[in-house]
């Protein structure tokens, strides 16, 4: 386990996500209703950096790019790279793919994600 300070907890608000590099991972954290979530910074279909999308329902980031949907949390596909219409043609070649998920605790007001050294 390697944890890492990111950011203080009240540097984002509740629905707000931000992209950091930790370590040799970049990252995007989301401060959601329920705590601090982190994922890989870019999405798996076409590698668009997640914190350029947006949250939708308080548990989910779209892709900027194409709209593929993934649950914060769990990193899991809720809906694959949907637009424009056509792109479902590449989606054949980049199959459905989750989100790596990290770790997040917030000690002392510090917010710290567990970047594995592996």
């Amino acid at each position: 386990m390697s944890m890492h300070s990111v950011c203080r907890s009240d540097e984002l608000e509740i629905g707000q996500m931000k992209a950091f590099s930790v370590g040799s991972q970049r990252i995007v954290l989301f401060h959601l209703t329920n705590g601090f979530y982190a994922t890989q910074a870019n999405c798996t279909h076409m590698f668009a950096p997640l914190a350029r999308g947006k949250i939708i329902a308080d548990c989910n980031v779209q892709c900027p790019f194409h709209r593929a949907r993934f649950n914060i949390r769990t990193g899991q596909v809720v809906e694959w790279a949907n637009f424009p219409p056509g792109i479902q043609l590449l989606n054949v070649v980049r199959g459905q793919k989750g989100l790596r998920t990290f770790e997040v605790s917030v000690e002392g007001g510090n917010v710290q994600v567990d970047i594995p050294t592996t």
